[in-house]
């Protein structure tokens, strides 16, 4: 099995994620443009439940197979790796089942005194069959990735992703004239049958490995299974906690929003209609550059723990800025673009140039988000997950609050929930990088910076010059993509000038590696 190092790992899951990200606008486009604001707010309403049952279900167990896989492999130790995958099968299965049921029974309960809206019903139960498929991916993905091969969690989710589209648009058009929940409830089902895609090509790449075979012996390899287990957990426990605080905050998110917008007087269905622009158009947009961080975190985790077992601390003090750098030039230019250009591209998008209001306020501060995935998996790496989770809780704890507080103040509303989702991550991420300060003595590279910096304010003048002044007689269509394009290429000539985009960074990337380390060799 083909096995990449650090850069040509994180390199492929970037390029898997970019094409995922872009599909899945696609996907959102499609959905609002049949939907309206309404039905995604349903949409939105359901997604925060499943996300919670799936957290539960995994105990994140996926960090954990990826860091004791890795560990078996070097010591080719396959008895151990068939025994991980057995143990993390049987616990993942078990849950999903327990936690499928459960959902479809609560269901009604959540829709109604929860959600305050009993249409969410049905994308809830929609849904709920994804939980069994979602958690066996996760243990095949934890497993290739413990093996350092990227390639089939990347192509997956690609795979995902198309079923998906080819399906959205029949399913929630068919159901649309029963409810616009009902259009929900198929868009939900296209989900379940995307991932349900995605997992069959994962058995396939499992089986065409032909290195472990999990059915022989299987309830064997259990039965002595209890030290893995254990171990497993020392790993998983900690891991999930911080995500299970996330999936917990997001599920109450849409809950004290409606509470707060409804104190503040506005009624259920314009809170769900507010609650969907936000959640369901604006927040997406600002995620859409985490598909690099996430990257950039699956392949850190393994990097910084050999490093730290061989003791190499000057490595991981490279490691870390090498993320922490790439993260600050590809969250740089998403501020400025998502900034100058929120208008028409959420005209564009999705027909609702007032949502760009939620963009303006947010975008600035979401470079905190874009460096919280490589700071959280560097703390788990150095084995500080209780750390991580910790500050995970009061950042959520902060952001709820602050959720109550300021949207139903009536000045503020939904914008209220906007400004409060924003002081959540930003708390987060600062208290992340606060930890490793003072537990590694990680010490900013403030020149590189400060580099960035200068690189990001001269492209958002660029930015702001171009929509103003330029390309006033070209369709809005051409005239953002133009725009969007001149800045994205001036803002990558700026980072090769003052050196952002390492040389010997850019020959490790795959395919394009030599052509792109000549030309910048010969720029300077």
């Amino acid at each position: 099995m083909t096995r990449q190092s650090f850069l040509q790992g994180a390199f492929i899951l970037i390029i898997g994620g970019l094409i995922t990200k872009i599909l899945g606008f696609v996907n959102k486009i499609v959905v609002a443009r049949i939907m309206g604001a309404e039905g995604v707010g349903l949409y939105s309403m359901a997604v925060p439940t499943l996300l919670l049952v799936i957290t539960l279900t995994q105990i994140g167990l996926p960090v954990a197979i990826s860091k004791f896989v890795a560990e078996a492999e070097a010591r080719n130790d396959r008895s151990k790796i068939k025994q991980i995958l057995v143990v993390s099968l049987a616990t993942t299965g078990v849950l999903s089942i327990f936690f499928t049921f459960g959902m479809i029974g609560l269901a009604p309960i959540i829709s109604k005194y929860f959600l305050t809206d009993t249409r969410a019903f049905y994308p809830l139960v929609a849904i709920s069959p994804i939980v069994p498929i979602v958690a066996l991916s996760s243990v095949l993905r934890g497993y290739f990735q413990g093996r350092q091969n990227m390639k089939p969690s990347a192509y997956s989710q690609v795979i995902e992703q198309i079923v998906r589209i080819t399906l959205v648009a029949v399913l929630t058009s068919a159901f649309l004239p029963y409810g616009v929940e009902y259009a929900a409830a198929g868009a939900m089902i296209s989900v379940v049958i995307g991932e349900l895609a995605s997992l069959l090509y994962m058995i396939f790449m499992f089986k065409n490995a032909k290195r472990v075979k999990v059915r022989s012996n299987f309830f064997g390899y259990l039965k002595q299974g209890k030290s893995t287990f254990n171990e497993l957990m020392t790993i998983a426990l900690p891991t999930t906690g911080s995500r299970l605080i996330g999936s917990v905050s997001y599920f109450f998110e849409p809950i004290v929003v409606s509470q707060s917008l409804a104190i503040a007087g506005i009624t259920t269905v314009i809170a769900t209609k507010q609650y969907g622009e936000l959640a369901g158009f604006a927040i997406p947009l600002l995620f859409l550059p985490t598909f690099i961080t996430y990257s950039l975190s699956v392949s850190l985790v393994p990097a910084i723990s050999e490093a730290a077992a061989q003791r190499h601390y000057k490595l991981i003090h490279h490691r870390l800025s090498q993320a922490l750098r790439l993260a600050m030039v590809s969250g740089g230019i998403s501020c400025v673009i998502l900034y100058v250009y929120a208008v028409p591209i959420m005209d564009l998008m999705y027909n609702a140039p007032t949502v760009a209001s939620y963009i303006k306020i947010m975008a600035p501060f979401s470079i905190f988000l874009y460096f919280q995935g490589p700071l959280q998996a560097a703390l788990q790496a150095l084995n500080l997950a209780k750390a991580a989770m910790m500050n995970s809780l009061i950042g959520n704890v902060v952001k709820i609050v602050a959720v109550f507080v300021l949207a139903s103040r009536p000045e503020l509303g939904i914008m209220g929930a906007a400004l409060a989702i924003v002081a959540g991550f930003m708390l987060v991420t600062l208290l992340h990088f606060a930890t490793l300060v003072k537990t590694i003595s990680y010490t900013l590279h403030v020149r590189e910076f400060l580099k960035a910096i200068t690189c990001i304010t001269i492209s958002g003048l660029l930015a702001i010059t171009l929509y103003k002044h330029s390309f006033l007689e070209v369709d809005l269509l051409w005239k953002t993509l133009l725009s969007i394009g001149i800045v994205s290429i001036i803002y990558i000539l700026l980072l090769m000038l003052f050196g952002l985009i390492k040389k010997e960074e850019m020959r490790r990337v795959p395919f394009i590696g030599s052509w792109l380390s000549k030309f910048i060799i010969s720029k300077n």
